[in-house]
């Protein structure tokens, strides 16, 4: 009998059958309620907005525009079908030669040119999912853990745990310093698992920062690669980011920082994740990287690859366009132009109710500061606070207990994946929402000073009056309130 009843798990292997996967989250459910009820602006302009994706929407034109002056990169057309049979064929799992050559040209272009990668130490992998998967496989044992700073990434639960059996223990960061990672914040988590027993083998990083949209500076991923040196531990960067920062200060690689700032760093323990699905908004096209200094780990997951390989027509496509490095220099430039229009416009937006977000200069999306919002200083008021969001105000927006943040009432809010007149939409929302929330609760504060106090106190052994207890503001808030638990 089809089904997935927990009569039958007996039949799946432990991992299948358990919920490792991480989608027992409300990073995932707010997608769900997506799907339920999508917005469109012609069909559905009551629908959910989408803001809980970090996709880059906003240049596809350029890569459009290229594919229409350049048909002989497709094997699918007239000018390209004469390469059909070479790229139909059984391909070296390594990938094309041409590709690899072409995405590291590439990773070098988008770092300033002030690092170069070798071709040969290009894996692919099936997005960057893939690598993170690739990369846990080969550098851990089930039990053994990646520290990772806080607030970081859901899907890592899912990328880093599900297969491998690896855990991720928190580098605890705090809104004090803006959530920077300090080196007393690592030693602390390292000395607590060494003292719970288990054995540490990676930290791993994202930088730029999801969800901060922040960067690590030069001294931070020093560090870190001290670190790992010193502690015989892998240092694993997500650089899946590092095109799209559009601000100062400049991105800083950790290929970088290992060559000019640690010369005596140990570079068996360094590794970089990188991927085409959010620089260039090709999530669908699954090209992610493995790219490891440790020749073992290259063979090792030269060998994974053949279980997530990309598409060799994938391959030849891009290899043509990512050779284009004029092309690219455009895209570059322009990309990060329109990212940094797009970001200012939502802080701008977000400033006219005050609203403020962790200041930042990279990636898709901002880590917007509720708090001021909150019943109380607690993850379930958070989560309350966010079903109000997703069922009442209608925004997929992540909090940010889906991404372990330590402090209640941040939330990621993606807002390159829209069209400009959906961020209006988007926007007019949330100004809605909390002017509706400002004045609910200066309603109650007015009604509380206000209300004449009777002095008359109660016989012996009676209970204290009702008009006596005077409750919390936000307690008086009517049912109409958008601070109200959201069905």
């Amino acid at each position: 009998m089809a089904g997935g009843s927990s009569a039958e798990h007996h039949l799946l292997s432990r991992i299948a059958a358990g919920d490792g996967h991480g989608e027992n989250s409300s990073y995932f459910d707010g997608w769900k309620a997506y799907e339920m009820n999508r917005f469109d602006l012609r069909d559905n302009r009551d629908g959910i907005i989408q803001m809980g994706l970090a996709e880059n929407q906003l240049s596809l034109d350029l890569i459009e525009q290229w594919i229409m002056e350049h048909p002989e990169a497709s094997i699918c057309t007239a000018q390209g079908a004469s390469e059909f049979r070479r790229i139909a064929n059984y391909q070296d799992y390594n990938g094309l030669p041409e590709f690899r050559e072409a995405m590291a040209k590439f990773m070098g272009q988008v770092r300033g040119g002030k690092v170069t990668f070798d071709p040969d130490r290009v894996v692919m992998s099936g997005g960057a999912t893939g690598a993170q998967d690739t990369l846990a496989f080969c550098l851990a044992d089930p039990g053994d853990a990646y520290l990772v700073p806080t607030p970081y990434y859901p899907a890592f639960d899912r990328d880093c745990c599900w297969r491998s059996g690896v855990k991720l223990l928190p580098i605890e960061c705090h809104s004090a310093n803006n959530f920077t990672l300090t080196q007393e914040a690592l030693v602390s988590a390292y000395d607590d698992a060494r003292r719970q027993g288990i054995r540490v083998k990676g930290i791993l990083v994202t930088n730029p920062s999801n969800p901060l949209g922040t960067i690590m500076d030069r001294a931070t991923l020093a560090m870190l690669a001290t670190f790992a040196t010193e502690h015989r531990v892998h240092l694993i960067c997500d650089e899946i980011y590092a095109g799209s920062v559009f601000a100062k200060p400049d991105f800083v690689s950790i290929a970088e920082v290992i060559e000019r700032d640690v010369p005596g760093c140990n570079r068996d323990l360094i590794h970089i994740a990188y991927s085409l699905s959010k620089d260039f908004g090709l999530p669908g096209f699954r090209v992610g990287i493995v790219y490891s200094y440790n020749d073992d780990v290259v063979a090792c997951a030269r060998k994974m690859s053949s279980f997530g390989l990309v598409s060799s027509q994938t391959q030849n496509f891009l290899a043509k366009m990512l050779s284009d490095a004029e092309f690219m220099a455009r895209f570059l430039a322009e990309s990060a132009r329109r990212l940094a229009a797009r970001h200012d416009r939502f802080i701008a937006g977000l400033r006219e109710v005050g609203i403020a977000c962790l200041p930042g200069n990279a990636g898709l999306f901002s880590w917007m500061d509720l708090r001021g919002m909150l019943r109380d200083k607690t993850h379930d008021a958070e989560l309350e606070l966010w079903r109000v969001i997703i069922h009442k105000v209608k925004l997929n927006v992540s909090p940010g207990t889906s991404f372990h943040c330590n402090e209640p009432g941040w939330f990621r809010v993606c807002h390159a994946n829209m069209d400009d007149e959906t961020m209006e939409v988007a926007l007019d929302r949330i100004r809605c929402f909390v002017r509706q929330h400002q004045q609910s609760k200066a309603k109650a504060e007015r009604w509380a000073a206000t209300r004449p106090l009777r002095l008359s106190l109660p016989r012996r052994g009676g209970a204290t009056p009702s008009h006596l207890a005077i409750p919390s503001p936000l307690a008086l808030l009517s049912p109409q309130s958008p601070m109200v638990h959201a069905s």
